[in-house]
């Protein structure tokens, strides 16, 4: 399908996300959507390239606001191929935009991981669109380090962010700070006033603690329940103060691992729906075989969809957006309107695009995934281009 022609999406079941309708077409032209109309009023298709979507789902690009890696590239290898490797990756798994992650490494690591970032989004990748960059750590508490390397743990500072966002272009959109951690509730309101999205993570905060984190601009939360202090009925923690405080969002791996069904369940329950983002938080196993790969200068053994150090600790996970979507809805028993809205209009709500990403709306980018009857990728657009279609 060529994005600068006038293309149709026929078929199928459509969900915006906000609702789940038959008998629409999506119309397509010049990388945008024109329309979304009843498929009657289309007179003829003849000078028009159709996607016949039949008894599938025509549903907005997925967006993964932290996701390190796949298809054997890591955004830690500080390299332009790498991000459009992982790019290509995701794609295959109904991905259009993304936020490659930087992990706890040494400051030149991360500071040429940045730049690699910056050279994508400026090039493009011809696959998922790289909207930014996303910082997980270096300011983070090591007693929840999880697959972080202690050794590159340290202290927050506003001047090292700012080498940080100078070597991504200005194009950091979220960052992971412990707020209890030396230094953090000022880099916090730092980021605050600069309308930079702070997610507490990898800490060990007190529910007091996180309130004050909050109150400095902490308005997000890395993988809810994952390397945090968790939920006691004296100490509500980190996970107390994510689901019941209104401010935060917060991030879901909803693979069965990280999270057992009954607590991706939990925060459904709990949490507004508009305030749940699922992400894969993948790193470079995911889309390949079971084996031993690298992230963050440490092995990982692959085994039966989990990724673990050699220790035992996950190391991330192996998930992909329509893996995750489809385990809300076989696992969390949400209804798949909800899940989609978890993968599309929530993050895109998050960063602040949802004018041009995240529902299927005339003028938005033609951002656009067709799945089968088992929510499988048929075919992913990013633009309007067909990047990815199954056989």
């Amino acid at each position: 399908m060529d994005s600068n022609k006038k293309n149709i999406i026929l078929n199928g079941t459509l969900i915006t996300p906000f609702e789940l309708v038959k008998d629409r077409a999506v119309v397509i032209e010049d990388g945008k959507i024109v329309s979304v109309e009843d498929k009657k009023n289309i007179a003829g298709t003849s000078n028009l390239e159709v996607i016949n979507v039949n008894d599938g789902f025509i549903v907005p690009g997925f967006i993964d606001i932290h996701v390190h890696g796949g298809g054997g590239f890591d955004t830690m290898d500080g390299n332009y191929d790498a991000i459009k490797e992982i790019s290509r990756a995701h794609s295959r798994f109904g991905t259009t935009a993304f936020l490659p992650t930087t992990m706890t490494m040494s400051k030149d690591r991360i500071l040429k991981s940045l730049k690699s970032v910056n050279e994508a989004f400026v090039r493009g990748t011809g696959y998922s669109e790289v909207l930014g960059a996303n910082v997980e750590g270096p300011y983070i508490n090591p007693i929840k380090k999880g697959a972080q390397k202690e050794e590159d743990i340290r202290n927050a500072s506003i001047d090292e962010f700012i080498e940080f966002n100078e070597a991504s272009g200005g194009l950091i959109r979220i960052i992971t700070i412990a707020p209890e951690m030396p230094g953090a509730l000022a880099l916090i309101r730092w980021l605050h006033k600069h309308r930079i999205i702070v997610s507490a993570g990898h800490t060990n905060a007190t529910y007091m603690q996180m309130q004050k984190g909050v109150k400095a601009g902490v308005n997000h939360v890395t993988h809810i329940f994952n390397a945090m202090r968790g939920f006691g009925h004296r100490e509500p923690g980190v996970v107390g103060a994510a689901l019941f405080s209104p401010e935060i969002i917060v991030e879901m791996i909803s693979d069965g691992i990280h999270l057992h069904p009954l607590a991706m369940k939990m925060v459904t329950k709990v949490k507004e729906m508009e305030k749940i983002i699922l992400i894969t938080d993948a790193m470079r196993a995911a889309g390949m075989p079971d084996g031993s790969y690298e992230l963050g200068g440490q092995e990982v053994i692959v085994k039966s969809e989990e990724a673990r150090l050699v220790d035992g600790t996950l190391a991330g996970s192996i998930l992909t957006l329509d893996r995750a979507v489809r385990n809300m809805v076989e696992m969390a028993g949400v209804s798949l309107v909800e899940a989609i809205r978890m993968a599309t209009i929530n993050p895109a709500k998050c960063l602040g695009i949802e004018n041009r990403k995240g529902s299927l709306e005339p003028g938005k980018d033609a951002d656009i995934v067709i799945l089968n009857e088992n929510l499988e990728v048929n075919a992913t657009l990013v633009k309007g281009k067909v990047v990815y279609r199954s056989k």
